[in-house]
């Protein structure tokens, strides 16, 4: 995969991401500002290559889970990614022009552009759980931005990771794009070098360790982070649509989704009514249990065994649990979904961040109540707000803090390509996708052009008193 014809073999596999961000910076060196028509090839070239790789990758993402429904794989990884790498070819060239801005009275008749201009090399460390979608469509916004490309995929998902390195490496040179396969010590030398700028997703914990490394280098780092992402049930809100989407945003691809719902907040009078509701909703979605063709199973036995220690935990302290009918398959790693009705806030459960099948009920009595509650915590990635009250949508958009907010569903705003994506506070920071991906991704440069005949000799000196006068009358007007 690695072009070593011109440079030493790295001694160490941990040396390998230094020597490929040295050939993709002496790349764009030769080339920092590739023309429309390179750019439009790599994302054309990016395409054929996700559709040609498309089966291989579905079956390498179900070996990594143990089983990985093909369908949701299809759906969530191929898919999404294609439509992202398609939406930024179709905006490429209103990206690429220099925005004009106004100028204040005072400095006219002076122009103002913003130009877009390729940062240079752009470091992607992706996550596991995604593990193409979390790659190809920031890896589609960088090539559009004029970037080159270096990925580190996760460890845990190594048989995608090896497929990904292989279409990569097979359908761009190594000056143009990389994957960068290893463990720890890998990922730790690729978060400790001078890109230009670093997209990570992943964990809170690592991800502060990510920004710490990136800070002795001065990248700037788009962080990605989840957390505890809550949903709110009104008393406007239609039970059986609310009961429906939430079950199949908490159970698809086994809960491991970053935006996945964390915990719900119901109005009391609902609550047992609306969990029975999300359990026959998993019923109907899933009749087979999970034996289930469409139910994907935990990435891991560390995380299975995690998920597993948090159901047990909150059925010693005594909370309802409520689980989809059906035997596990802890040979497949495979975990019913379950419904945790009322559990203690100092549980597991309620202090970590799930990623998994498991869904928190609580009660609630005013909307102050359910306020204050989300507002405890740390901000999360996504909040979903389910209900048929506009003033109700007014005072969660104006009093509640989090990276996005999806009304009457779950998870689906990720794929909306217009609107951009990411945390505030501990579930990250800056965003990405569509417009804002390009925009991430480049230096958006102020380009101030000044006319022969201008006003600026008024603001050198000597300051006499027909300048004073005219500055005078300048600051009643600018």
């Amino acid at each position: 995969m690695l072009n070593t014809t011109a440079h030493a073999e790295p001694a160490t596999e941990a040396e390998m991401p230094g020597a490929a961000l040295a050939l993709m910076k002496s790349a764009f060196t030769a080339e920092p500002y590739p023309a429309i028509d390179v750019r439009r090839d790599r994302l054309d070239r990016l395409e054929r290559a996700l559709r040609d790789y498309s089966e291989m990758l579905i079956e390498a993402m179900s070996a990594d889970f143990s089983y990985r429904s093909p369908h949701e794989s299809r759906i969530y990884d191929i898919t999404a990614s294609l439509g992202a790498v398609r939406f930024a070819r179709r905006n490429l060239k209103r990206w690429m022009k220099p925005r004009r801005v106004g100028m204040p009275l005072h400095l006219l008749p002076a122009s103002g552009r913003i130009f877009p201009q390729p940062l240079g090399v752009v470091g992607i460390i992706a996550p596991w759980n995604f593990p193409v979608f979390m790659v190809v469509p920031p890896m589609a916004t960088a090539f559009a931005a004029g970037n080159r490309v270096m990925v580190k995929p996760s460890e845990l998902s190594p048989r995608t990771s090896d497929v990904l390195a292989r279409m990569i490496g097979e359908r761009f040179s190594p000056g143009e794009a990389m994957v960068i396969n290893g463990g720890e010590d890998v990922a730790r030398a690729f978060s400790e070098l001078p890109f230009d700028h670093l997209l990570f997703t992943g964990s809170t914990a690592v991800g502060r360790k990510v920004a710490l490394a990136a800070a002795k280098n001065l990248t700037p780092v788009t962080l990605e982070l989840g957390g505890k992402s809550p949903v709110i049930v009104t008393q406007s809100a239609d039970l059986d649509v609310a009961a429906r989407r939430i079950a199949w945003g908490k159970a698809a691809s086994a809960g491991q989704i970053c935006v996945a719902p964390d915990y719900a907040l119901v109005p009391r009078a609902f609550i047992d009514d609306f969990a029975a509701r999300v359990l026959s909703a998993w019923q109907e979605q899933h009749p087979a249990g999970t034996t289930s063709q469409d139910y994907s199973a935990i990435i891991s036995e560390r995380h299975l065994l995690r998920l597993e220690r948090m159901i047990d935990e909150a059925r010693r302290s005594g909370a309802t649990v409520l689980q989809l009918q059906g035997a596990g398959e802890p040979s497949k790693r495979k975990l019913p979904p379950s419904v945790i009705v009322n559990p203690s806030c100092d549980l597991a459960v309620m202090q970590e961040e799930v990623f998994g099948p498991l869904l928190s009920l609580f009660p609630y009595d005013t909307r102050q109540e359910a306020l204050d509650f989300v507002a405890a915590r740390d901000r999360p990635l996504a909040l979903y707000l389910f209900t048929q009250s506009q003033d109700d949508r007014d005072v969660w958009l104006r009093q509640s803090h989090s990276g996005g907010v999806c009304i009457n569903d779950v998870i689906v705003h990720v794929g909306c390509d217009t609107l951009p994506f990411g945390g505030v506070g501990a579930s990250g920071n800056g965003a990405y996708h569509g417009d804002r991906g390009f925009e991430t991704f480049s230096h958006m440069k102020s380009v101030f052009a000044q006319r022969r005949v201008n006003g600026t000799f008024l603001a050198s000196p000597p300051y006499g008193p027909i300048k004073r006068k005219i500055w005078r009358l300048v600051e009643r007007i600018v």
